[in-house]
């Protein structure tokens, strides 16, 4: 198959019957093998996460002036010092350019395949969770790429994203908007905005991850994990304004990338 610069209609409209029919089997509440336990202490809260050991971090990074040529990207981080002790990257040819609302039908094939291959080969650290470097349902129909990751893999995900995606559900979740009430709302780090419609959903949050940072991340639920979770542990696992998994998948495999080009012109 070769590069389809412009999908037909038609072909979106399948795209779509298929996100509806996988999203059926979506798990939207915590059905995890770790436990987490809140610590109420002069009036603050503590999160402390039982029984988790492994994070993984997906990615794919493009080589420069190529809309075909990627590195897929997947890495394993021990919990709670967040070292890399795992990491795998796959050559991918894509046949679509990026979508809005079809992320997945570009990316999550290789994806896949490499949480395949780690399942297979090196089961003892297959990751308990999944942070995506993509929304979950913080999508227009709410079933973006970490939930299509996490439902075809079964494993729970996270998507945490670097951009706000606009969502038809009333005034509030329009770009302008969003982009005016995070900068009023967030004013330290681990400030929260949900991301509600008019229709009453909430598909995500806006997330200030650290006191030095001031653009936010955009959590949401992916697969086997609620929202409040999901942003609890993100915030974990941020020593930068992104989480640690998604930001040495994507430092990972443009290392990788590069080596790749420095050889091939040696």
């Amino acid at each position: 198959m070769s590069f389809d610069n412009n999908p037909s209609t038609a072909q979106k409209e399948a795209w779509k019957r298929e996100q509806l029919e996988l999203r059926s089997k979506l798990i939207e509440i915590d059905d995890l093998n770790f436990s987490k336990t809140i610590i109420e202490k002069n009036h603050n809260q503590k999160v402390e996460f039982n029984g988790l050991k492994y994070i993984g971090g997906v990615d794919i990074s493009f080589i420069e002036n190529n809309v075909e040529d990627a590195v897929a990207s997947l890495v394993v981080l021990e919990y709670p010092n967040l070292t890399v002790i795992y990491e795998n990257f796959k050559m991918v040819k894509l046949k679509l350019p990026y979508i809005a609302g079809f992320l997945a039908f570009r990316e999550v094939n290789p994806l896949l395949e490499l949480l395949q291959n780690l399942q297979q080969n090196n089961p003892e650290i297959f990751p308990q969770v999944v942070i995506v470097d993509g929304n979950g349902i913080l999508h227009p129909r709410k079933f973006g790429l970490a939930s299509h990751l996490g439902v075809l893999a079964n494993v729970p995900t996270i998507g945490v994203g670097k951009n706000f995606l606009q969502i038809d559900d009333g005034d509030q979740l329009t770009m302008s908007y969003v982009k005016k009430t995070v900068k009023e709302k967030l004013n330290k780090g681990g400030d929260v905005y949900f991301l509600r419609g008019v229709s009453g959903t909430t598909y995500g949050a806006a997330v200030r991850s650290l006191e030095n940072t001031t653009n936010p991340i955009y959590v949401s639920i992916g697969h086997r994990i609620c929202l409040e979770t999901a942003i609890q542990l993100v915030i974990k696992c941020c020593h930068y304004r992104i989480p640690e998994p998604t930001r040495q998948a994507d430092v990972r495999s443009r290392k990788f990338v590069q080596n790749l080009l420095k050889y091939s012109y040696t």
